[in-house]
């Protein structure tokens, strides 16, 4: 009765005409498949662009030149690289910035319960990779090993989200852990498998200004435009050093503040203050702008830089970037042949055989000599659908495929990705499915 009166007093924001129209946009934003459905809708439409009649006029717009020159500084690169070199280097910073929470305040955390994770993607990474190899050993697509290693977080929350609540916490959080570790584990291909040359001074410039961002953090200064300018400037350095410019985007990520400045407490205390004055029981009464401006700052200082990043940039990466990057790079003309191309087969192959098998193969074994535990709920019936579904590769695998390959090779390599990640997705939603108890009924398996 007093919540319901405490909600009561509190008043309605104003409702003006494009709330009326802007809302059910939101409401589906939050939906949790929003950003899957968007991404599906957006390689189906290059899909859709590169087999059409229009598909010569498609591939010449991402060729279109576009230069950027200041003095006798310039930058030229096709809009395709502009979106792989530049706008995907926002993707990679969110992925630093959720691999800094999870090693600081998640599942990665704590070293018993990020074994199992951490090994199931090791596996996930190993198996793919060999399994790729095994077939490309000596052939000219031998380079793209690194294509099936990676699993597209985005689509395998889609693919849960589908399945509701039939899927256990303990499965969702250690697929969502496994992703990440899966993440790192990627980042770490693009920089040490398909860097080339490096140019050390651009790198030593880059290493000198992320020396500025870790001392100005340890200063306390706390502007966000102060660290966009110096990241803009980092990501330049990386840009003509060689290293991909993308793993700037990662590294900016990590260094970002995962603590908050402002406790909780300080911050009621703040707007204390500023009830009694509005209501007249202070004698001092500041300029009301710098009220607003005191309770702005101290509102954004009381969630870390790290939060406030993620849950700003997520919705523009996941609605955005991301399906821009597949407008990009997914179109490739489809002649059901290139299935049959070795390329194709060996990326199909390491996804919808090499990652299950490597997840479960080296969950078992973390599990047979107990350096891990299953999660609560979780059998391996369960752990193998999982597995198919981190086989669902799609955004990495199509952007370490744009570093490793070129020309038909490459165009092969992308239909085994599509092909691959449907295929996965499809087989692991039937086995959790048929595996997983629905909403209500008690658990009837077992661990097999």
């Amino acid at each position: 009765m007093d919540q319901n009166k405490d909600e009561a007093s509190v008043p309605a924001l104003p409702i003006e005409p494009i709330h009326r129209f802007m809302n059910p946009l939101v409401r589906f934003l939050q939906v949790e498949t929003a950003s899957g459905i968007v991404l599906l809708l957006a390689t189906a439409a290059a899909l859709a662009l590169a087999n059409s009649p229009a598909g010569p006029q498609y591939r010449a717009f991402w060729d279109t030149p576009l230069a950027l020159q200041v003095g006798s500084f310039s930058l030229s690169h096709s809009l395709q690289e502009w979106i792989n070199d530049g706008l995907m280097v926002i993707f990679f910073f969110v992925i630093g910035l959720e691999v800094k929470r999870e090693l600081v305040l998640g599942e990665l955390r704590e070293i018993r319960r990020a074994t199992l994770p951490i090994v199931a993607a090791l596996g996930g990474m190993i198996a793919p990779a060999g399994t790729y190899l095994a077939l490309q050993w000596g052939q000219p697509g031998e380079r793209g090993w690194g294509i099936p290693m990676a699993t597209d977080i985005a689509f395998v929350v889609g693919c849960m989200a589908i399945l509701g609540p039939r899927v256990p916490h303990g499965l969702r959080v250690m697929l969502l852990s496994l992703a990440i570790a899966d993440d790192i584990g990627a980042i770490l291909v693009i920089a040490v498998g398909y860097t080339e040359t490096l140019h050390y001074d651009a790198l030593a410039i880059g290493l000198g200004f992320l020396a500025f961002i870790i001392s100005f953090n340890w200063m306390g200064i706390r502007s966000i435009g102060v660290y966009a300018g110096l990241g803009v400037l980092v990501w330049l350095a990386f840009l003509k050093s060689g290293v991909h410019a993308t793993i700037a985007g990662v590294i900016l990520g990590l260094l970002t503040p995962a603590r908050t400045y402002l406790s909780e407490g300080a911050f009621v205390s703040l707007l204390d203050q500023v009830r009694q004055i509005l209501q007249g029981d202070s004698p001092h009464e500041p300029h009301r702008a710098d009220m607003v401006r005191r309770i702005q700052w101290a509102a954004r200082e009381t969630i870390s830089p790290l939060e406030y990043l993620e849950q700003t940039l997520h919705p523009w990466v996941a609605l955005g970037i991301m399906p821009i990057f597949a407008l990009a790079n997914a179109g490739v003309p489809f002649h059901f042949g290139d299935l049959a191309a070795s390329v194709s087969l060996a990326v199909m192959l390491g996804l919808m055989i090499g990652k299950p098998v490597g997840i479960v193969l080296l969950s078992w074994v973390s599990v047979r000599i107990g350096i891990a535990e299953l999660p609560k709920g979780v059998d391996w019936r369960a752990l193998t659908g999982a597995g198919f579904l981190a086989g669902i590769g799609f955004t990495m695998a199509l952007f370490i495929a744009g570093l490793a390959l070129t020309g038909p090779l490459l165009d092969t390599a992308k239909i085994g990705i599509l092909t691959g990640s449907v295929l996965s997705a499809a087989l692991g939603m039937t086995i959790l499915r048929l595996t997983l108890p629905k909403p209500g009924q008690p658990d009837k398996g077992g661990p097999c």
